[in-house]
């Protein structure tokens, strides 16, 4: 079995953050592990709080993990503050860290900042290890500076969040008018990835989850775009499966087949 490494925030209601990660994990055989960054205080409505997790504890975590089990792919998420996005580069630099899916989270569905201003720039310590930065259109407009209105844009920002130091680049475009249509920038090759929109309301954790899918695709051999088309399946899936659980945004169906066997109506 591989072993993937989460580094990101707590959901405590579930559906994203470490918890959809490790759902994630789960559900596509491979064993989860987690490094929490951050305790947030949210549901499916809003995000209310956030309580950092000192840089140090972070830091210890990571090396826990490393100095017992050999990791096998990384997964990062939430990071708010410009100490805990250096403690992280610092750790993995310094045991060797491969196959490193940087999910740049920066804003709540609901419009909770949560990456702090003062810590874009840090952000780019975190690109120039990636193996593959995932934003969506939101989040690529503040990492570039620059309006995102179509593919031309999705394009030319992808470049120049490669110019940052990523190696290799995922737009979302599910914020843009139209079908689901992702930009995976691989080295120089474009390649456009279409995906029917879905109609559901129900959508919360879908950034944490397709990052997480393409971290265990990749820990588990797979080449990057196979490894992206693959999670892109997955995460169709989890969406057309999503649970109508609290009054907002609810969560993927993550491991819908085991609720399935387990004979479990939703």
């Amino acid at each position: 079995m591989k072993n993937v490494l989460t580094v990101a925030g707590s959901d405590c209601c579930g559906g994203a953050g470490i918890q959809a990660d490790l759902k994630t994990m789960c559900a596509l055989g491979v064993y989860g592990m987690s490094v929490v960054t951050a305790v947030t205080v949210q549901n499916t409505q809003k995000v209310y709080e956030v309580q950092n997790i000192d840089p140090a504890i972070v830091a210890a975590q990571i090396d826990a993990v490393y100095e017992d089990i050999p990791v096998d792919a990384v997964k990062i998420g939430m990071v708010s503050q410009v100490g805990i996005i250096r403690s992280i580069r610092d750790r993995l630099v310094h045991h060797g860290a491969a196959r490193i899916v940087v999910d740049p989270v920066m804003i709540s569905k609901s419009g909770y900042r949560l990456l702090r201003p003062e810590a874009e720039e840090a952000m780019h310590d975190l690109l120039a290890i990636a193996t593959l930065v995932t934003p969506n259109i939101p989040e690529a407009e503040i990492l570039t500076g620059i309006k995102l209105d179509g593919a031309a844009d999705m394009e030319r920002a992808a470049r120049l969040l490669q110019e940052m130091g990523a190696e290799n680049v995922l737009i979302k475009g599910g914020h843009l008018e139209g079908g689901a249509n992702d930009l995976l920038l691989k080295g120089d090759e474009v390649i456009w990835l279409p995906a029917p929109r879905i109609p559901t309301k129900n959508t919360h954790g879908t950034g944490c989850t397709l990052s997480s899918a393409i971290a265990c695709g990749m820990a588990r051999g797979a080449e990057l775009e196979e490894a992206v088309r693959q999670a892109k399946q997955y995460i169709t899936q989890c969406i057309q499966d999503a649970l109508p659980i609290g009054r907002g945004v609810g969560p993927l169906g993550h491991m819908i087949r085991l609720y399935k066997a387990a004979g479990v109506r939703y």
